[in-house]
């Protein structure tokens, strides 16, 4: 068994790898420009959200119980649309530095559950592709598989949702190959 604590260095370098890869990803690399679209009538419709005094929260359109849910009522707003789910977030410019502070810090809770399960599985001393297939599957279950329900429960287009799971498995990949690199002999 390998305490964490003797794995703070790949802990804190594979949260730095990982950072600093997706970085590049969203910022260099164009595959992710075309995840979000612009809405019709943009003015209008952020004038009419205005207006109905939107604050900070996850929405659903039409809202209902689940009790509704079946209603006539229920039944014909849906039919008539739009249905969706939208998240608000707090006026004024994204606050870039505190997305990526968190970013990094759920980085680096990754990096302490990876070392935590491959610390209790595989021993000191183990060869790095041993370590490389436990620490990847662990990071790559925690980086790419949960974005599989955004697409199944919120609506999230499927081919915005494929290319996360690929960006998950290349953070997975990265973290692997920090593991092993630096897993104790």
């Amino acid at each position: 068994m390998v305490p964490p604590i003797a794995l703070w260095l790949p802990i804190l370098l594979s949260a730095i790898v990982v950072f600093v890869a997706s970085a590049i990803m969203h910022t260099v690399q164009p595959y992710h420009q075309s995840d979000c679209q612009q809405i019709p009538d943009e003015a209008s419709v952020l004038a009419a959200l205005r207006t109905a005094g939107l604050k900070r929260g996850y929405y659903r359109f039409p809202f209902g119980s689940h009790k509704e849910m079946k209603s006539p009522a229920m039944m014909e707003k849906y039919k008539h649309g739009p249905v969706g789910m939208m998240t608000v977030l707090p006026s004024g410019p994204p606050a870039m530095p505190k997305f990526l502070g968190m970013w990094f810090a759920y980085c680096l809770i990754i990096g302490l559950f990876v070392a935590y399960l491959t610390g209790r599985t595989v021993p000191s001393g183990a060869n790095y592709r041993t370590v490389f297939c436990v620490t990847g599957t662990a990071a790559f279950l925690a980086y790419g598989l949960g974005q599989l329900s955004n697409g199944i429960w919120k609506g999230q287009p499927w081919s915005m949702t494929i290319k996360e799971v690929i960006d998950g498995l290349i953070y997975g990949l990265l973290t692997a190959g920090t593991f092993g690199w630096l897993w104790p002999r």
